[in-house]
């Protein structure tokens, strides 16, 4: 038996807050989903003027980022990416339609070595959801260190 971590909306909101400070000050109108650990949508924020794609999009980044346990701009990372053509996890995008995504913008959030839920960001060029991705992520740290998860006695 395990201990099984999970962050709520009170954990979304300063990841929201602090990932829409950063997509405002580098000028994008970015689409910020957090979600939990079974890629369940707990808080989605859609800064005015963002495509409606990016509401999926978003949703689907931070799914299989939660979902597999990794960023996921690591399943095409050059040379042997996973999915890339030839190698063992091509098509993979294929298995949940619509809802995995395998280019930039999906980042899991871990906490205590398990994945507690993710973020995932669409709007911009790739270096800018990640740009994004990392400030949602630095303010997930912040806030854990700040109010860490305790459990009772």
């Amino acid at each position: 038996m395990r201990k099984i971590y999970r962050i709520d909306l009170d954990d979304a909101l300063p990841i929201l807050a602090a990932a829409r400070a950063k997509a405002d000050e580098i000028g994008v109108k970015q689409t910020i989903c957090v979600c939990d650990d079974g890629g369940h949508l707990i808080a989605l924020h859609r800064i005015p003027g963002a495509r409606l794609t990016g509401v999926e999009i978003a949703m689907a980044k931070a799914f299989t980022a939660a979902g597999h346990e990794r960023a996921t701009h690591r399943f095409n990372e050059p040379p042997h990416g996973p999915a890339l053509p030839g190698n063992e996890a091509y098509g993979i995008s294929h298995m949940y339609p619509g809802r995995f995504a395998i280019f930039v913008g999906g980042f899991p959030l871990e906490y205590d070595g398990q994945i507690v839920g993710a973020v995932g960001v669409s709007g911009g060029t790739g270096e800018q959801d990640k740009t994004v991705g990392a400030a949602a992520l630095a303010a997930f740290e912040r806030h854990v260190v700040a109010a860490p998860i305790v459990l009772p006695a």
